[in-house]
């Protein structure tokens, strides 16, 4: 049963097909957290490539747009469907498309045209769900389903594009392609091994998972899944950075110590002064596994999940969130991006206390090296992956 507000975890994952310079699907995501609302819509375009890439950031972009005023479904479609442009080769304009709009209460509506059913998740099995049908009498072979329904914690909805259903046409084993039965098998199989899996990790899993049907396991087409997970926030604490008076060393590392989530430390000073504080002991983590890394090594200290250096680590771990990249071997910086993703609702207290190592005395305005990357990183996390951030300075 529903047990209160939901935090929306979504992400989505898309192989371009093979020999194609962009991706004829498009995933668009929107927040709006004064109304704890969640907009987003998988978009596939006609055909492959840019001109399929156009129409899907066209259509993906005013189907978020509209659905997120209230407007007509059907007046919202046929208003896509004048604004994409005519395809000179097959004389059509098409993208096909399902929207999510879903509310931290568990309120739920799928409008769907065009792509493979959307999949709902509940105790690691498939769910049925009652849509509605909508036809434009504008465009009479635009029959979209409508679907509204309340979620419980723990559900997942999925879409994909018909890349991940028809996957494998036409081969041997997989003659009429993988199907949506495929898929619902697939996914009840991974969440029944981490029924704690992130929309990152399952809508990663499913797109591996088709492409692996493929001949030469290569992307014969354009092949997109999207995942929203409504459960129980994640919360996370990060502090970097010393207070800016020592005297409340003791008071920030007592709340450090006290709040009710996962915990990283970005900072030698700060680790020794919760360290100091806590009465607790930093040690290194075994450094085989960072042999390769540029990065300094990783700490661990009793009731911290992770401790690393500051600056250094800090800018390579939003490099690795901007480009979405991981090193072939996990470093202290890798580590800490997958720390930030896997929290949903990320509190980061930022000392004040004037690091000197951090400055250049040779330019004009000395800047605070640490506040610039804080600012870039809780930017990327918000909008890049629509994480909730507050930052706090102490």
């Amino acid at each position: 049963m529903n047990s209160g507000s939901f935090f929306i975890d979504v992400d989505s994952f898309c192989r371009c097909k093979k020999g194609q310079p962009a991706c004829g699907d498009f995933f668009l995501s929107k927040r709006f957290p004064n109304e704890g609302r969640l907009v987003a819509t998988l978009s596939d375009g006609l055909g492959s490539g840019v001109k399929a890439n156009i129409l899907a950031i066209m259509t993906a972009t005013m189907a978020t747009r509209f659905i997120s005023a209230e407007r007509d479904v059907v007046r919202s479609a046929e208003t896509i469907m004048d604004a994409l442009p005519v395809c000179a080769v097959r004389k059509i304009s098409y993208s096909t498309f399902s929207i999510v709009d879903a509310y931290d209460s568990g309120a739920a509506t799928v409008v769907e045209e065009g792509n493979p059913e959307f999949l709902l998740f509940r105790d690691g099995k498939e769910v049925a769900v009652e849509k509605e049908s909508l036809v434009s009498s504008k465009y009479p072979d635009r029959k979209m389903k409508v679907a509204k329904f309340q979620l419980q914690t723990g559900d997942r909805i999925v879409l994909c594009s018909d890349g991940v259903t028809q996957a494998g046409l036409g081969n041997d084993r997989w003659k009429l392609g993988w199907r949506r039965n495929g898929l619902v098998q697939f996914a009840i199989s991974e969440l029944q091994k981490n029924p704690e899996i992130s929309s990152r990790a399952l809508s990663r899993k499913i797109v591996d998972e088709a492409t692996r049907k493929e001949p030469g396991v290569v992307a014969n087409d354009d092949i997109s899944a999207a995942v929203f997970y409504f459960r129980k926030p994640r919360k996370l604490l990060f502090w970097t950075g010393p207070p800016f008076s020592s005297e409340r060393d003791r008071e920030i590392a007592e709340r450090f110590a006290n709040f009710p989530g996962k915990k990283a430390i970005s900072g030698g000073t700060t680790a020794n002064i919760a360290a100091r504080e806590l009465r607790r002991e930093i040690s290194m983590k075994p450094c085989e596994k960072f042999a390769r890394s540029c990065v300094p090594l990783a700490s661990t200290m009793n009731g911290v999940d992770l401790i690393t250096e500051g600056v250094l680590t800090l800018g390579k771990t939003i490099e690795y969130l901007v480009d979405d990249s991981r090193p072939a071997e996990p470093d202290a910086a890798s580590e800490l991006a997958d720390l930030l993703l896997d929290a949903d609702e990320i509190e980061t207290m930022v000392g004040t206390r004037v690091n000197e190592a951090h400055f250049d005395p040779s330019l004009p305005t000395r800047l605070d090296f640490r506040r610039n990357l804080i600012d870039k990183l809780v930017k990327t996390l918000r909008d890049k992956y629509l994480k909730s951030v507050n930052v706090v300075y102490v």
